[in-house]
C-alpha cells in the first residue's frame, strides 16, 4: 500500500514506489498480490495503469483529481540513488472505499511504509485498511520504513511500529530513528533488541548495505553477509528483499531460509537497472 509513481532516471522513466516493487516482486514468486495506491487522470496516471496490466500484476488503484506521482532520481558514482519526491499528488490521497475495506478482509499480509503516510489522506486509509484485516496471529503486518526528504515524523512512526508485527530498517534509518527514541548511544544489534521488545515484533529485519543483514526475532538473530555483485543500481533492491523474505515466509520457510533467498533476490535485482527486472527461474522457484 501507498505509493506509485514514475522514477526519473537519468537513462529514462521507470515505474517506482515501495508497493509496487514489494507486489510484483511477491507475484513473481507465485503468491496472490495486490498494489494499493492512486494515480492522477492523466497520462502518466494510464501508462501506470497500462504497465502494471501489461505485467499481470494485479491493482486497485483509484483515479484522483491529483497529478500521478514522480520522483526525480539521480543515481551517484557509488550507484546510490538520491530522490526528488514531488508533493501533494495522487498517491498522497489514496481514498477508502468499500471495495479497498473488501481486500483488506481478505488480507494475510501488507506491506506499508512512512512515505505514503506524509498526508492525512493516504495515512487515514492506511490504518482504516490494517483495521479491516483479519485480526489473528498468522496475519503479517510489515513496516517499511523509508526516511525521505524528512517526510516523517516521530508520531507516524510510533503508530506505525504499534500497529505492525514485522519492522523491516536498513543501518541509516535505525541511527535516526533512534535519535528520534532518545537512545542513541548503543550499538545497532541492542537498538533492534530493544524495538523488538518494546513493540512486541515477531521479526526485525535490518539490512546494512555491503555489511550485511539480520533478522531479529525473540531470542535468535540470524546473519547473512551482502554478496559481491556488480551493481547496475540499488533502486528497489530493498522491496525485493522484503518481498523475497515475506513470500518464504508466507510458504513455509524458516526464517533462516526466507532470509537467505531475501539477500539473493536484492542482490540480483541490484545487477539490473530499475527496480522490477524479471527474476530467474534459480531464484523463484
Amino acid at each position: 500500500m501507498g505509493e506509485a509513481l514514475w522514477d526519473v532516471l537519468p537513462e529514462g522513466k521507470k515505474i517506482g514506489g515501495a508497493p509496487a516493487n514489494f507486489a510484483y516482486h511477491v507475484s513473481q514468486f507465485g503468491l496472490p498480490s495486490c498494489v494499493v495506491s492512486a494515480v492522477g487522470d492523466d497520462l502518466l496516471g494510464k501508462e501506470i495503469l497500462e504497465n502494471f496490466t501489461s505485467k499481470g500484476l494485479k491493482f486497485h488503484i483509484d483515479t484522483v483529481p491529483y497529478p500521478t506521482g514522480t520522483v526525480q532520481v539521480e543515481i551517484d558514482q557509488a550507484g546510490i540513488p538520491q530522490y526528488e519526491i514531488k508533493e501533494n499528488v495522487a498517491w498522497d490521497n489514496i481514498p477508502y472505499t468499500a471495495s479497498l475495506e473488501n481486500i483488506a478482509s481478505r488480507t494475510g499480509a501488507v506491506c506499508f511504509g512512512s512515505l505514503a503516510q506524509r498526508n492525512v489522506v493516504s495515512r487515514n486509509t492506511i490504518n482504516r485498511f490494517l483495521d479491516a484485516m483479519p485480526q489473528d496471529e498468522n496475519s503479517l503486518v510489515v513496516f517499511d520504513v523509508n526516511l525521505r526528504q524528512g517526510f516523517y515524523n516521530k508520531e507516524i512512526l510510533c503508530n506505525s511500529m504499534k500497529r505492525c508485527n514485522i519492522l523491516k530498517i536498513n543501518d541509516e534509518e535505525l541511527v535516526t530513528v533512534s535519535r528520534m527514541f532518545g537512545y542513541p548511544g548503543i550499538d545497532l544489534q541492542d537498538k533492534c533488541w530493544i524495538l523488538l521488545g518494546k513493540y512486541n515484533l515477531k521479526m526485525l529485519i535490518l539490512t546494512c548495505g555491503i555489511n550485511g543483514s539480520y533478522v531479529f526475532t525473540p531470542g535468535n538473530v540470524s546473519f547473512q553477509p551482502t554478496p559481491k555483485v556488480e551493481v547496475a543500481d540499488t533502486v528497489g533492491a530493498g522491496d525485493s528483499f522484503t518481498a523475497a523474505f515475506i513470500s518464504s515466509i508466507l510458504r513455509g520457510k524458516s526464517v533462516a531460509e526466507a532470509h537467505r533467498l531475501a539477500v539473493e533476490t536484492s542482490a540480483f535485482v541490484c545487477t539490473r537497472q530499475g527496480a522490477m527486472p524479471i527474476l530467474p527461474a534459480s531464484i523463484t522457484e
